[in-house]
């Protein structure tokens, strides 16, 4: 019921091919800058990106109970996957019903994923609450990334542009954020499929 190991801002923006998410791969311990490689953006089969703000291991055990969803699709052979609208709303009553217990998963969940031409982004946190937005960010990000976001993002942004943009919001954050670091990932959806980059630094 405590958070232990954290990671800070998630930050996700829709753009004019797809979806991109954005993160810093840094777990703090506390204050202490304890494990420097984590990577909080993960993929769920072939179209639906997760990434996660808050407490470590409660992402691993989330990441755990989708890929046993999605090893389940897999087993059945029957050609269907699930889509990023039925990650998220699992997600949703999986965090109400855990709040509901007095045990929750102390998480925010950004889902993003693309499916029959539609790009999806949506917010799920610890109490169990949704929304969908064309740019999300949580943590620290919700106070200081989302007003830089609000001045230079535009739906028919190109891939190019979502990317400084992420990049110029996580460089903030590292300067900002006492729990940020400036070794990043960044990762898209599109119509071909999902994208999870390796760790870089920023500039």
């Amino acid at each position: 019921t405590h958070p232990i190991v954290t990671g800070t801002t998630v930050i996700g923006i829709k753009y004019q091919d797809g979806v991109m998410l954005a993160a810093d791969t840094l777990a703090s311990y506390g204050s202490l800058a304890r494990y420097k490689d984590v990577r909080r953006i993960q993929k769920v089969g072939d179209n639906t990106l997760i990434g996660a703000s808050g407490e470590m291991s409660d992402f691993q055990h989330v990441m755990e109970m989708l890929e046993n969803m999605n090893q389940g699709d897999l087993n059945e052979d029957d050609g269907y996957s699930r889509t990023p609208t039925e990650y998220y709303n699992y997600l949703r009553a999986v965090m109400y019903q855990k709040r509901n217990k007095g045990n929750p998963f102390w998480n925010q969940l950004l889902v993003a994923g693309f499916k029959k031409d539609t790009p999806f982004l949506g917010y799920v946190d610890m109490i169990g609450t949704t929304y969908e937005e064309n740019f999300i960010s949580t943590g620290f990000g919700a106070y200081l990334a989302i007003p830089l976001i609000r001045e230079r993002w535009s739906a028919d942004m190109e891939e190019g542009e979502a990317r400084a943009l992420l990049e110029d919001c996580l460089r903030v954050m590292f300067y900002r954020d006492c729990r940020a670091s400036s070794r990043i990932q960044i990762a898209k959806a599109t119509a071909e499929g999902t994208l999870v980059s390796e760790p870089y630094e920023l500039a």
